[in-house]
């Protein structure tokens, strides 16, 4: 679903920061070998994610849902020259797909990978962290979120990605759509939550910029 015509959403990515050679082979690559391309981020939410990250210019980062790296290379570029990194995906089968491009990239050494459940790995991280982007199983925003939000320093940034859902979120919701219901409880949460102050951007398939108080 676009929130914007088509033509609008490409006169922005136009009029905005031009994609990195390295990004552009990642997005093509992942559209040729990978399924479901559309997870990516691409151009224009990818260099918001950017700006984002060099404003925050983190020490420590973390994202949950690595997909083939395009978001992960777009938020490395604010970390500090000592900073890291830390990202979660489930699916081992893209370590290898990321990890070409991450060492391609100026930040391969700071791009920690770990392979697995988001819910099992956050626990056993100990840092504390900057900036924080969440955009992985939809069913445990809410529960990434707990876990997340004593782990985030005073004035850090929490981006939570699909938080607009194709618009579904607007239409009555059926009881066994989990994800939608997920969703729009995850919305309220950010919105009600005394600990963070939060903006919901119609980017893309909506994303939400929270600050943690």
């Amino acid at each position: 679903m676009h929130f914007i015509s088509q033509a609008l959403e490409d006169y922005a990515a136009l009029h905005s920061e031009n994609e990195p050679e390295l990004l552009a082979q990642l997005d093509k690559e992942t559209h040729q070998k990978v399924l479901q391309p559309r997870m990516l981020s691409g151009h224009f939410q990818g260099r918001f994610l950017s700006l984002i990250s060099k404003l925050t210019n983190p020490k420590n980062i973390l994202e949950i849902g690595t997909f083939t790296g395009y978001a992960t290379l777009c938020l490395a570029e604010g970390l500090q020259s000592d900073g890291i990194l830390d990202t979660i995906d489930v699916n081992e089968e893209l370590y290898d797909f990321q990890r070409k491009y991450f060492d391609k990239s100026l930040y391969g050494e700071q791009i920690i990978q770990h392979v697995g459940s988001a819910l099992d790995i956050i626990p056993q991280l100990d840092k504390r962290y900057d900036l924080v982007f969440i955009d992985a199983d939809k069913k445990n925003y809410i529960n990434y979120f707990q876990l997340i939000v004593p782990k985030v320093n005073k004035g850090g940034i929490i981006l939570s990605d699909n938080v607009l859902w194709s618009g579904k979120v607007l239409e009555e919701i059926k009881p066994n759509d989990k994800s939608t219901i997920e969703i729009d409880h995850y919305n309220k949460l950010l919105k009600e939550d005394p600990r963070v102050e939060t903006v919901l951007l119609p980017i893309r398939d909506g994303l939400t910029i929270s600050r943690v108080k």
